[in-house]
């Protein structure tokens, strides 16, 4: 489903990724994790095509999107769901509001479809009856759910998460990965995962990529992972230092 090559990115004199290889397979979670700061998000705005590398590339379905014209990309990219860090909800709509948006500008289906959709979406991640609700009356957790509907709602085949938990309690955190899990019980999309939340995310990836230095370092299950005797899988899994270890 997403194959990336040799991906290098550097702002200014700042290398971020220095070679990334990683291939995801159709209807796997991958969790890619690191370090705060070693370019996870940069590497997921490489998938999206919101940035373009400086050498290599990035596959969706055998295409690569770093060669194609801004038209052609927005055709890749609908087949894309993004639940960003923040959740990017639009304070002016509602929670109908947003979880329509994309129904409503990009396809041509009637408003009965589309409120049939949107509240199904709703129903999903377990917002029903929140439809009127304007964001700002949402907790941080329901705005994660709201977002998650949004992108949802076109039946993607690709969903990729920002730091889908970032700034939640352990109760709430554990509540949306649960609903990440049955969401692609149910729809089956690719998922892509941006996170730090050790040992909770092991529960529902299929695999986990450690990005270190700008590559990605190791690659396994949750259980190669946890058993890995690579010293900086060991330090960030554990949350401490154990022998020596280069100094991040």
């Amino acid at each position: 489903m997403i194959e990336i090559i040799d991906l290098h990115k550097s702002f200014d004199d700042q290398k971020v990724l220095n070679g990334v290889n990683l291939t995801i397979s159709d209807k796997e979670v991958i969790t890619i994790m690191g370090k705060s700061g070693v370019g996870k998000s940069v590497l997921l705005k490489n998938i999206i095509g919101l940035l373009m590398p400086d050498r290599g590339s990035v596959l969706i379905d055998g295409v690569d999107i770093t060669r194609l014209d801004p038209k052609k990309l927005d055709k890749i990219r609908e087949k894309l769901g993004v639940l960003f860090q923040g959740g990017a909800l639009f304070d002016s709509l509602t929670v109908y509001g947003n979880v329509a948006f994309l129904l409503s500008e990009k396809t041509k289906l009637s408003k009965g479809e589309i409120r049939d959709r949107v509240m199904q979406a709703l129903e999903d991640v377990g917002l029903k009856g929140t439809e009127e609700k304007n964001p700002a009356e949402l907790s941080g957790g329901m705005k994660k759910r709201v977002a998650l509907a949004r992108a949802l709602i076109t039946e993607p085949s690709i969903v990729l998460f920002d730091e889908p938990t970032t700034g939640l309690d352990p109760i709430i955190t554990s509540s949306i990965h649960r609903l990440i899990k049955a969401t692609h019980e149910k729809y089956g999309y690719t998922g892509v995962v941006i996170s730090h939340e050790v040992p909770e995310i092991f529960e529902i990836t299929d695999r986990v990529a450690m990005l270190h230095n700008g590559v990605i370092t190791e690659v396994g299950t949750p259980e190669e992972i946890k058993s890995s005797s690579n010293p900086v899988v060991r330090q960030f899994i554990t949350g401490s230092l154990e022998g020596p270890i280069e100094v991040f």
